[in-house]
């Protein structure tokens, strides 16, 4: 099968579309976050921080709040179900703590390089989150996790020129 360069666009529109309030709810602990620690400064067995400091409780709330209104936005201009209003979001933001408790057990500090795992983390669980509304094909779901990398560092690049982080990735 041939797919043309019109259908891959449509594609790729299709899944920023679809992912944008993940990338919200993502991106808005960077710009207001700050104060108490979601891990509460505790450690995991291994005497390691559960997150680390630069995951905050005001970051995951702003976060959850803000993308579950965009994902609400989403919903009445697209019609996806209402449960992917908050389901999206949350999936993002507990994917993105996934990929920090996994950099904790590896001893990369807070804001230190990941690979693939800081771009990717927060839409894996975004998609993962949002597999029981049944409304993502697998060609959505892979061209989703294909466009971020490079949004992401794009975009992280621009918070970083405008002082609201303090590395460029």
């Amino acid at each position: 099968m041939v797919v043309t360069p019109l259908e891959i666009g449509i594609l790729i529109i299709e899944a920023f579309q679809f992912i944008f309030p993940a990338y919200c709810a993502n991106a808005l602990p960077v710009i207001f976050g700050g104060g108490r620690p979601l891990d509460f400064g505790k450690t995991f067995f291994d005497k390691k921080r559960i997150l680390g400091n630069n995951k905050t409780l005001r970051g995951f709330i702003l976060g959850l709040t803000i993308g579950t209104a965009i994902g609400l936005v989403w919903h009445v201009l697209f019609a996806y179900p209402i449960s992917y209003s908050f389901l999206l979001p949350l999936g993002a933001l507990l994917g993105d703590l996934a990929g920090s408790f996994l950099k904790r057990r590896l001893d990369i500090k807070p804001g230190g390089l990941m690979p693939i795992v800081d771009q990717v983390d927060f839409v894996i669980g975004a998609i993962l989150l949002s597999l029981p509304l049944n409304i993502l094909s697998w060609e959505l779901a892979l061209t989703a996790i294909i466009i971020t990398p490079p949004i992401h560092l794009l975009t992280n690049f621009g918070a970083y020129k405008l002082g609201l982080k303090k590395n460029p990735w």
